[in-house]
């Protein structure tokens, strides 16, 4: 199977010929301006000059439909929010078994980053000033829910301690934020396989989990 090319997330895009566009399709144009804009850079690197400019409008423009940088930046990362959790909840209705829906979250998360590099990149390059908690990290958060609800009756059977899974599902959706991040960059591996890989980590290594772990290391 061909490899997907890497995204280039460093190309600011070229200024489009003005024409007249109706309220929803100018909106939707500097969505898609600002997406790629701040996916590329971040937040603070753009300015609503530089939006105005690829969108061949006014500042006023910008200004008239999201209030400013910071409003076109929350309705940006509320979308990609609604498209992960979408994917995540998905996944999860499947009405398949824990392993098959645990697949079906990695290739949704791989899927979305393949698709929708603009998206992913600009959760990753969150700013802490406009969003508190960070998005990225809300979004981790959240597939960590889902995970606890997916593989909540399952570890019921390894007799872990009540709020164990918890931890152990936060544990997990970090590892696939961390390895969907590398792999939006570098894609290593070709998606089924890197998925393969991921699943096999993450459920096998739930086969041989202590439900009370302790350290061999002497405390000091």
């Amino acid at each position: 199977m061909t490899l997907s090319p890497k995204p280039d997330l460093t190309s600011a895009p070229q200024p489009v010929k003005r024409q007249r566009m109706t309220r929803i399709q100018r909106r939707d144009q500097l969505i898609g301006i600002g997406r790629h804009l701040f996916a590329a850079r971040g937040y603070d690197a753009v300015s609503i000059e530089e939006i105005a400019h690829a969108a061949n409008v006014s500042k006023p423009v910008v200004y008239e439909h999201f209030g400013g940088k910071e409003g076109l930046y929350q309705v940006i990362v509320d979308r990609e929010t609604t498209a992960v959790n979408e994917i995540l909840h998905g996944a999860l209705t499947t009405g398949k078994g824990p392993r098959e829906s645990l697949e079906s979250v990695v290739l949704g998360l791989l899927d979305y980053i393949e698709e929708n590099p603009d998206g992913f990149g600009l959760m990753v390059h969150q700013s802490p000033d406009v969003l508190a908690g960070g998005q990225f990290s809300t979004i981790i958060s959240d597939m960590g829910d889902h995970l606890d609800q997916l593989l909540g009756t399952y570890v019921e059977k390894l007799q872990f301690p009540p709020d164990a899974m918890s931890l152990y599902a936060q544990m997990l959706s970090g590892l696939m934020g961390i390895v969907g991040q590398s792999w939006a960059i570098n894609r290593q591996l070709e998606k089924r396989v890197m998925a393969a890989h991921l699943v096999n980590l993450m459920w096998n290594g739930l086969h041989h989990l202590e439900a009370q772990p302790t350290l061999v290391t002497p405390e000091k």
